[in-house]
């Protein structure tokens, strides 16, 4: 049986039952919005890989002797910029930066650490993907393609610094700048929407630790010698964590 529409503008009614036309309008309208939502979203990541360029290597210098424990200023302004819910129970929201207090068992001596994605060069989170959702731009940055991350966790695995998230549940009034989906794996990803934009953006947490006068995070090209965190470097020196698993890291430590 062919249904036939009438798309003239004098007032003439399509065939057939009037709910069933409004049910099928609505149904495109909704296809039409995943659609959109979709492509927005793929944009985003093929931005993500063709911003970058191999001249540049992304990283964090973080000074532990500057990092107060009583301070989450870093891991808020992660949350804020990305929609991350704080107020969720600890063990099924998602922590892209998280603070660990660590005692010296030796000589007694305190820090407080923030952990984030560690942006390995060498990186074990790649290598274990079976689809290539978890990849490694030229710059440095790691990611995750929510369109091709099945959820199977081995990434969250292999990672020395249990730095990825699991999303159990479904997600409303996401940022468009931060796509996220249920099932699916997500970490830190220094804000490439931020560090990608004309502005050349700082990171949200580095952002938010100057704001609070601490200057503990300081972030830049490990590839630029004149850059502020490769001055750092060369003045105080930087540590990683797990050295001994040469993975190279883009973030480094003072302090520790």
């Amino acid at each position: 049986m062919t249904t036939s529409v009438n798309n003239n503008s004098g007032g003439d009614q399509p065939q057939g039952s009037g709910n069933a036309q409004l049910a099928r309008r609505r149904f495109l309208q909704k296809l039409g919005l995943m659609g959109a939502v979709a492509a927005s979203y793929t944009l985003l990541e093929v931005q993500a890989k063709t911003a970058a360029s191999s001249d540049k290597r992304w990283g964090l210098f973080i000074d532990t002797s500057k990092c107060s424990s009583g301070c989450d200023a870093c891991v808020r302004g992660c949350n804020e910029e990305h929609g991350i819910d704080a107020g969720k129970d600890e063990h099924t929201r998602a922590q892209w930066i998280r603070k660990i207090d660590l005692t010296d068992n030796l000589t007694g001596a305190e820090s407080s650490v923030p952990v984030m994605c560690q942006h390995c060069d060498s990186a074990p989170c790649v290598d274990v993907c079976p689809t290539g959702a978890s990849f490694k731009r030229a710059d440095g940055v790691v990611l995750v393609n929510k369109h091709t991350c099945i959820g199977c966790r081995y990434c969250m695995m292999a990672c020395p610094y249990k730095a990825r998230s699991f999303i159990h549940e479904n997600l409303t009034d996401q940022k468009p700048s931060a796509p996220r989906g249920k099932g699916t794996v997500e970490s830190c990803t220094l804000c490439v929407h931020r560090i990608d934009s004309d502005q050349n953006q700082q990171p949200a947490c580095a952002v938010s630790c100057t704001d609070e006068a601490h200057s503990a995070i300081v972030f830049g090209d490990l590839n630029d010698p004149d850059s502020d965190i490769s001055k750092k470097l060369k003045t105080v020196g930087g540590s990683q964590i797990r050295a001994d698993l040469s993975l190279n890291t883009g973030v480094r430590y003072h302090g520790l």
